[in-house]
């Protein structure tokens, strides 16, 4: 005998699997982040000549917080479509693009590979708009609500581009040398 779940069921499924994907996705975003020495601490970085249009560090913090609960979120929407034919696909997209973000930060300020790391931008991009795009088939809310982080992995790039851009030796550059302080 089949049954028919309740709003308020769905509700509380998608409440529980949230708060599991939430706390995931946002912590492994931040571990990866903080492994990487990510960031105006790194001396790497610091040393870097910055775009005009570089937001302040912290706003860099507090932006990807609001796109990984969003994220969070938006799984947890996908993962409670259960008996939707595309929802296997659309968590295996989801755990893609999101392993590829996850590899950012590692191959930017831990190995000062800028063009490299425009590139992974570049492929993050494509998975997170083909995650999104399943994501609207299964649930159009959870499409939308990776909508912010597309917009944010488009603003990465060009900061990416514009820094790679502006320290064509960045990946040679040895931090706590002067003479090979890049841009100024």
């Amino acid at each position: 005998m089949s049954q028919i779940a309740s709003r308020e069921q769905l509700r509380g499924a998608f409440l529980r699997r949230a708060l599991i994907t939430v706390p995931v996705v946002v912590g492994l975003g931040f571990l990866s982040g903080r492994l990487a020495g990510s960031g105006n601490d790194n001396p790497w970085f610091a040393m870097l000549a910055k775009p005009e249009a570089m937001p302040p560090g912290w706003a860099f913090g507090a932006a990807w917080a609001v796109l990984y609960v969003l994220q969070g979120l938006a799984l947890a929407m996908i993962l409670n479509a259960r008996g939707n034919r595309l929802r296997g696909l659309a968590v295996a997209l989801f755990v893609a693009q999101l392993a590829l973000n996850l590899a950012w930060s590692p191959l930017f300020f831990g190995l000062h590979q800028v063009t490299a790391a425009l590139w992974l931008i570049a492929a993050i991009f494509v998975a997170a708009l083909a995650t999104t795009l399943v994501f609207g088939r299964v649930r159009p809310l959870a499409a939308w609500l990776m909508v912010p982080y597309l917009a944010w992995l488009c603003f990465a790039a060009a900061l990416n581009n514009d820094i790679r851009r502006l320290n064509p030796d960045a990946e040679q550059l040895v931090p706590g040398f002067a003479s090979t302080h890049i841009g100024r």
